[in-house]
């Protein structure tokens, strides 16, 4: 039993699918033309109509597949979703004499949504489109200043619509909207992490049964947590194998070994950092680091395999630690048959494992988002600094070591970032921000330390705050903490004499510099 959610453009619509898994009950995103079967595969209690750059009144604006709309269930529909419901039972929707964008407050609200929603009620808008006219049954039951139908429903055949967007943080009480569109579709909430792993420990199980399973470690939350989850599921018929190419952090080979192994996951490292820093060699541009990086990943996973096979027995399963966000964008949902045939997506540590290795793939969190795997992944045991442990690129620090690489440069790099990484954990900031770095830069500069004039590299550190990694804000840490960690990166790093923090958000910058 679940809520389908019907994508039909918005760039919100994954976040309707966390905020319901949030409140305990399944949810799934599926293409707004998925055809009724497919939508009943999924034994949906209610659906949800998302956003869209639509209108509904163009000839080639999406819908749903025939015989969605007759369903007997309840239908909530979220921005265009409410205006398709609107126009499809013969109400009008036109464009807006004023486009509203941004936070409004409702004027006036009550109806089955807001059952049990008291006071000032603050909606996020993004619509040039306004219902002008309602059909029949539908009664307006929120609106605002500048649009008259913010809200409607009809309560006998259980439809209801929302112009503004309940599902972003910039709607405070709308998570109590979608709690209650759960109650009216009588959804169960039993989507919890030890339900998530009981199922997920049945589902490899049940795939695999005898056969032997291969995984590429990252160190990273995703891949860690699979590789414990498979260790529960098929003991030592696992084999997680983590390569260090010599682009990790400080310590971080130790930590991934101190973390793993005790826990009962079957992991051999790889030593293939000679490997790596031959070929990387004189490479100053960031694209062909990637590819380099990403070959010689594949080369030295293909020879560990090789010996394993020969060892232990050849491998009939790899996994991957492919996330729901990576299947909707690979497939746009779920396979139509289910089994998992979506595109093979480039691991996040490698840069694209070949297609051609000839194992049947195992996917245990293909259906759910990062914050679920990190929940697993507390319960599983996996340590805090690794189960909350901010993105870390695949190809390492080779894309925050600005032009041609060295040992050397890897060396100061890692001495940089273990500074400030730290120096955030110990003033209590690290959490505060989605992600953070530090970057070394081909920039030297004249400085005085003592009595002697030096000629040393620039490092930059950065850090941001965001919701989706789509758009992201600089970090505002304290200007107290940031001269701190300059103090203790020119006086730790010696081959530093300059530290610039970067201020830019995205757009127009990315996160990483390269």
């Amino acid at each position: 039993m679940s809520v389908v959610i019907l994508d039909f453009g918005s760039q919100f619509t994954r976040l309707i699918a966390r905020r319901f898994r949030e409140l305990g009950a399944y949810s799934v995103i599926l293409p707004g033309s998925a055809s009724l079967e497919r939508i009943q595969q999924e034994s949906p209690q209610g659906i949800v109509l998302s956003g869209g750059p639509s209108s509904v009144y163009d000839e080639t604006a999406p819908r749903p597949a025939p015989g969605v709309m007759e369903l007997d269930i309840p239908i909530l529909g979220v921005c265009y979703g409410m205006q398709y419901l609107a126009h499809e039972a013969g109400g009008d929707v036109k464009r807006a004499g004023k486009r509203e964008y941004g936070k409004a407050d409702l004027t006036r609200y009550g109806g089955q949504l807001f059952e049990g929603i008291s006071g000032e009620f603050v909606a996020w808008m993004s619509h040039s489109d306004s219902v002008t006219q309602l059909p029949q049954g539908y009664e307006v039951i929120a609106e605002t200043a500048d649009t008259p139908v913010a809200a409607i429903e009809n309560p006998q055949t259980r439809r209801y619509g929302l112009q503004f967007h309940p599902e972003v943080v910039h709607t405070p009480k709308g998570g109590q909207i979608l709690g209650n569109f759960l109650t009216i579709c009588g959804v169960a909430r039993d989507w919890t992490a030890e339900h998530i792993i009981d199922d997920l420990i049945a589902d490899v199980q049940k795939q695999v049964q005898s056969g032997r399973v291969l995984l590429a470690i990252s160190g990273g939350v995703d891949s860690s947590t699979l590789g414990l989850l498979l260790a529960r599921a098929v003991g030592e018929r696992l084999t997680a194998v983590f390569i260090d190419h010599g682009l990790l952090r400080l310590g971080e080979r130790e930590q991934v070994e101190a973390a793993l192994i005790p826990l009962g996951v079957h992991l051999v490292t790889v030593d293939a950092r000679a490997e790596f820093m031959g070929a990387l060699e004189g490479v100053s541009d960031p694209e062909q680091k990637r590819k380099i990086i990403g070959r010689e990943f594949i080369r030295a996973f293909e020879r560990e395999a090789a010996i394993q096979a020969k060892e232990h027995g050849p491998f009939d399963f790899l996994a991957q630690g492919t996330l729901y966000p990576d299947v909707i964008e690979s497939a746009g949902g779920l396979s139509a048959d289910k089994s998992g045939a979506a595109n093979i997506k480039s691991h996040h540590n490698v840069g694209g494992l070949p297609e051609d290795l000839n194992f049947k793939l195992v996917e245990p969190f293909r259906t759910l988002f990062k914050d679920e795997v990190r929940q697993i992944a507390k319960l599983l045991g996996l340590p805090e600094h690794i189960r909350m442990r901010h993105p870390f690129p695949g190809p390492g620090l080779a894309i925050r070591c600005l032009g041609a690489i060295s040992e050397e440069k890897m060396d100061i790099l890692r001495r940089v970032d273990d500074i400030f990484i730290s120096g955030l954990r110990e003033f209590g900031l690290y959490d505060g921000c989605s992600q953070a770095l530090a970057i070394l830069t081909p920039i030297r500069s004249v400085g005085v330390m003592g009595d002697e004039r030096t000629y040393s590299y620039t490092a930059a550190l950065r850090a941001v705050t965001t919701d989706d990694y789509m758009t992201a804000e600089w970090a505002r840490l304290p200007w107290e903490f940031l001269a701190t960690m300059s103090n203790r990166i020119v006086n730790g790093v010696h081959e530093i004499n300059r530290v610039v923090y970067d201020i830019t958000g995205k757009p127009p910058a990315t996160i990483e510099w390269e």
